[in-house]
């Protein structure tokens, strides 16, 4: 086996790919839209769920968080399974597999279920985005092309979060919280109609045998891990979520090791180990987490902020961070001419500043949970993620065979979702354990009202509807206090996260223009 060390970076300039191509990546758009527009559309239906199944602040994060943990720990194997057993075959399995399970979700009648549904849609999801991306690599060989049609990959994810606000807040206004995972019927089916006549079956030619151990060591290195992030961030220090973090990182350990073994003794790992070699392709990883961090963590509070605090319809909110999401979608494509001639390291660390100053903006502007700072906020992130999220996703699969590029792109996507879980657990779970710390329960409100108004700001908003006026007006003014004095210390973290991206991208994403 040749390590993947040895072979130089992509420069190709294979043959460009005619109208077919371009009607694949069409058909390649609808799971990634999907998965955007089902991942902003249940950050603005978490309100009414909340109203609806009384779910705890800890199922609250459980029913975002267990997507993408379940996801995250079977990105790699089905990135590996694809390779062996075919790229748009497991696309086509996963499309199925999550129309189905979306509907039962959209009628689960408590949290728990609602959660268990969650999770399947994670296995169905999970081989779904590595195949998009994968098969890219295969359709577009000529890299000019290949730039701009990961940059449309990475606007229809944007544009599919700007997109749900709008649909989701529609539906919100007009049927139940459930309407909203049912919108993956009318975008699935096209795909699976379509893909078979215009996407190319791809595959690894020389795939290795299925490794059961490494898919078991896989996923028990990475659920555990992620869920020691969020006791974490929700508990705070403890020894459940240390034993279990340790847990994680032993298999991970053991993963490796196999992995290095089998490449050692001549045979096919599930991952080659050898791709994290290339500084520009760890470092990409690293910034395409911490990317996804700082948006998701954003995300989380915004429209609770923007529903509850503000008093907006879903629909207003959704149309709110609209102009965001438009930043994400322009700053994307823009940055595709511009990185034909200055180098990943300059570009990617002057976008991601926009990304500080936006965190920036809410934390200390005067006005900063203010509804117009919170849009402008929102744009001067979103110029930094879009450019950064382009070039990042485009180095990955630059700096992989393309044999490998199933694995490449799990590795890619498993960094996303690990970040979406990162933003959520703890950001989110930090907005939630100050909101907790800096609650004050006013004089008057009986001890079973304060318990559930300390659990999350819904629930003090369900309270205090149900109390007398002065009283509950006091709760809810100190529900609001609490909730804003958390939105402002997560946003001095995120700052700082977005901070570590920067370094990262300047220190090992390569100092010369990639000019073919």
């Amino acid at each position: 086996m040749v390590s993947t060390a040895s072979i130089p970076v992509l420069h190709e300039d294979g043959p460009r790919a005619g109208i077919r191509g371009w009607l694949a990546l069409v058909v390649l758009m609808l799971p990634v839209l999907l998965v955007s527009i089902d991942n902003t559309v249940l950050s603005f239906a978490l309100p009414e769920i909340a109203m609806a199944l009384a779910p705890t602040g800890a199922e609250q994060l459980w029913i975002i968080d267990v997507y993408p943990l379940v996801l995250a720990g079977l990105l790699v194997t089905m990135g590996t399974l694809g390779d062996r057993f075919g790229r748009r075959r497991m696309l086509l399995i996963g499309a199925t597999g999550f129309a189905a399970v979306s509907a039962l979700a959209a009628f689960a009648p408590t949290a728990g279920l609602l959660i268990a549904s969650r999770a399947l849609l994670g296995f169905f999801g999970a081989m779904l985005m590595p195949s998009t991306l994968s098969l890219l690599r295969s359709i577009f060989t000529n890299r000019d092309q290949r730039r701009l049609a990961i940059a449309v990959w990475a606007a229809a994810f944007s544009a599919g979060s700007a997109l749900g606000p709008i649909v989701g807040g529609l539906l919100l206004e007009h049927y139940w919280w459930g309407s909203v995972f049912l919108l993956a019927v009318p975008v699935l089916i096209p795909l699976l109609v379509a893909a078979p006549f215009l996407v190319p079956e791809s595959r690894d030619p020389n795939p290795g045998r299925i490794d059961p151990v490494s898919i078991v060591l896989s996923m028990a290195a990475m659920i555990p891990f992620v869920y020691a992030i969020k006791s974490f961030a929700v508990d705070g220090p403890n020894w459940v979520g240390g034993a279990w973090g340790l847990a994680g990182i032993l298999m991970g350990v053991l993963f490796v090791r196999r992995q290095l073994r089998a490449a050692a003794s001549g045979r096919t790992p599930m991952l080659d180990m050898a791709l994290f070699r290339r500084g520009a392709f760890s470092g990409a990883i690293l910034v395409n987490l911490l990317s996804v961090v700082a948006l998701v963590g954003f995300l989380y509070f915004v429209p609770q902020h923007l529903q509850l605090v503000l008093g907006m319809s879903p629909m207003m909110a959704g149309l709110a961070l609209v102009p965001g999401m438009l930043a994400i979608i322009v700053s994307g494509l823009g940055v595709v001419p511009i990185s034909r001639r200055v180098a990943p390291r300059i570009v990617v660390p002057a976008a991601l500043t926009f990304s500080v100053a936006g965190y920036l903006l809410v934390a200390f502007a005067a006005d900063g949970h203010a509804l117009t700072s919170l849009i402008l906020a929102f744009v001067v992130l979103g110029i930094g993620i879009g450019a950064a999220e382009t070039i990042s996703n485009e180095l990955i699969l630059a700096h992989a065979p393309a044999e490998k590029a199933g694995a490449a792109s799990a590795v890619s996507e498993t960094a996303y979702e690990l970040g979406a879980v990162l933003g959520t657990a703890v950001l989110g779970g930090l907005i939630t354990a100050f909101y907790r710390g800096a609650f004050v329960v006013p004089e008057g409100v009986p001890d079973a009202a304060a318990s559930a108004a300390r659990e999350t700001l819904a629930g003090a908003w369900t309270v205090a509807q149900d109390l007398p006026g002065e009283i509950g007006g006091a709760l809810w003014d100190a529900a609001i206090a609490a909730f804003e004095s958390g939105v402002t210390v997560t946003s001095l973290i995120g700052a700082v996260l977005v901070l570590g991206a920067v370094v990262i991208a300047g220190a090992t994403l390569g100092g010369r223009a990639r000019k073919e």
